[in-house]
């Protein structure tokens, strides 16, 4: 299966995604994003990663996402084997299913989400994303992200099982956070841990001095910069970007 999910953090204003596919890679597939466009997640079974795309470029257009998906999808030949969902940055949204789309496949819009699937083991898996991101409206918006997948795939998800996750979540105020398991025998689990390092020192707090939309020249001051030490031979090389 693929399932996927678009949503605006009404606390924030921030944008996000998660994604998770029976197959490889289903970050650099699905998921694209950008504060100042909104968010895609183009999938099915021949999916159409120029989809993705152009739908943001009408987005940051200033089409609507449901302008902007009947935009990018009406003129393909090949749309009955594709999906795409989309966010905009107010938090509209859009759908499409292909109907060539392997079963069960489809889309459910609410408020600033939508969640999206397709070789499901019933309706009920989409649903359970929906209602598990709505029920967990106290916890961060990540992590919110992350449970609806794991809701979707305690009902029922996909009897292949899952390969591969992925994490998308962007903002004026921050770095993306952009997390991608493209194989493991347990993506989802996966993923929540690599979530976890992200958000410890030292990486988090190298992403709280590094440029942002709202503050393009922000850089840590000068007594804040570590003294980077002697290397140990044979150790592992440090972190760098």
């Amino acid at each position: 299966m693929t399932i996927s999910i678009l949503a605006i953090d009404e606390k924030t204003g921030r944008l996000g995604g998660a994604a998770a596919t029976g197959s490889l890679c289903v970050g650099g597939w699905v998921l694209r994003g950008g504060a100042e466009s909104g968010m895609s997640a183009s999938q099915g079974t021949a999916p159409s990663t120029l989809w993705g795309e152009d739908v943001l470029l009408r987005m940051a257009g200033g089409s609507s996402a449901a302008e902007a998906v009947a935009a990018v999808t009406g003129p393909d030949a090949g749309r009955a084997h594709r999906q795409l969902a989309a966010l905009d940055v107010r938090g509209g949204t859009g759908a499409f299913t292909g109907a060539e789309s392997v079963a069960h496949a489809g889309a459910l819009e609410g408020p600033g989400v939508v969640v999206a699937g397709n070789m499901l083991s019933g309706p009920e898996v989409i649903e359970a994303a929906l209602e598990g991101y709505r029920a967990a409206a106290a916890m961060p918006f990540a992590e919110r992200l992350m449970g609806a997948l794991g809701a979707a795939a305690a009902a029922g998800g996909d009897a292949r099982g899952l390969l591969s996750a992925a994490l998308l979540v962007v903002g004026r105020d921050m770095a993306p956070l952009t997390l991608r398991i493209d194989h493991s025998v347990n993506p989802l689990a996966a993923l929540a841990d690599l979530y976890m390092v992200s958000q410890s020192d030292p990486y988090h707090g190298w992403t709280r001095v590094v440029p942002v939309l709202d503050d393009p020249w922000r850089a840590p001051a000068a007594a804040d910069v570590p003294e980077v030490p002697e290397p140990i031979v044979g150790a592992e090389p440090a972190i760098r970007r």
